[in-house]
């Protein structure tokens, strides 16, 4: 049996996550991330939240900033391959999640400072690791 490790001054600790969603339903997608941004900024308009939330990148980091999630109630189970979700509010399928964890990476994001090098790919798995 491998001994688990024991938390080290210096160790590094990286999650890597992703999370799969489905649009099913763009309109409800867009209002859901509408109404996100504006639950997190309370003095954001309607007008102004239609004018900063039109296409999916904005929608995307709407949810996340709020919710810190995708789709913020997402089921545990997303059913069977290809079966998707028709009638949440927020016309998002959750298609799956996954995480990662990996210890002593040797090199954490901070370290690269403002610029990473072109061909570094930070979700991958560093070879050795």
């Amino acid at each position: 049996m491998d001994e688990m490790p024991v938390p080290t001054a210096g160790m590094t600790v990286s999650v890597r996550m992703r999370q799969d969603v489905v649009i099913v339903d763009p309109e409800r997608f867009v209002a859901s991330a509408r109404a996100a941004y504006r639950e997190a900024s309370p003095e954001i308009t309607e007008e102004r939240a239609a004018e900063d939330i039109h296409d999916v990148y904005e929608a995307v980091w709407a949810l996340l900033d709020r919710f810190g999630r995708l789709a913020a109630d997402a089921p545990v189970s997303t059913g069977l391959p290809g079966q998707r979700i028709l009638d949440r509010s927020d016309g998002l399928s959750p298609a799956g999640e996954r995480q990662h964890i990996v210890l002593n990476d040797p090199q954490p994001l901070q370290d690269y400072g403002c610029f990473m090098p072109e061909e570094y790919d930070p979700f991958a798995i560093p070879p050795g690791v």
